[in-house]
């Protein structure tokens, strides 16, 4: 990071931030071409949780590359200046880099979903699936 200073580093804030975000990207890298794509997450226990349709591009990548990284951000906004050279731009951000896994364990797989849907919904309680929706879809 070029600018030591702006580094965020206590993790109450970063929980906040990744509380606050709407959109998780989600980078992957295949035959060593970057692809990324925008996902809605979940965050619990110093784990982001993502979920799709069982195929696609980025389930493809990931079942041959499970290397990602990720980009969260809030509070965007230009800052501008007298000429357009020193425009700058506020905001707060958390990157990071990991590993993405497969969420195959049934129970699993309904606390992760259920955090998704916690984090973009006013459904504080447990949410029941219906039998067989947890099939239908692939927990990262």
């Amino acid at each position: 990071m070029r600018r030591n200073d702006k580094e965020i580093k206590d993790k109450n804030e970063i929980a906040a931030i990744l509380k606050r975000a709407i959109v998780c990207r989600i980078a992957f890298s295949e035959n060593n071409k970057p692809y990324i794509v925008p996902v809605n997450f979940g965050y619990k226990d110093n784990c982001l949780y993502f979920h799709s349709a069982p195929e696609g591009k980025k389930i493809d990548i990931l079942r041959n590359n499970n290397t990602v990284c990720f980009e969260i951000d809030i509070d965007f906004d230009i800052i501008k200046a007298a000429t357009p050279c020193n425009w700058s731009a506020k905001y707060r951000s958390v990157i990071g880099f990991g590993k993405a896994f497969f969420v195959e364990d049934f129970e699993e797989k309904r606390s992760a979903l259920n955090h998704i849907i916690q984090k973009y919904s006013d459904i504080s309680n447990e949410y029941e699936f219906s039998e067989g929706v947890l099939d239908t879809v692939t927990d990262c």
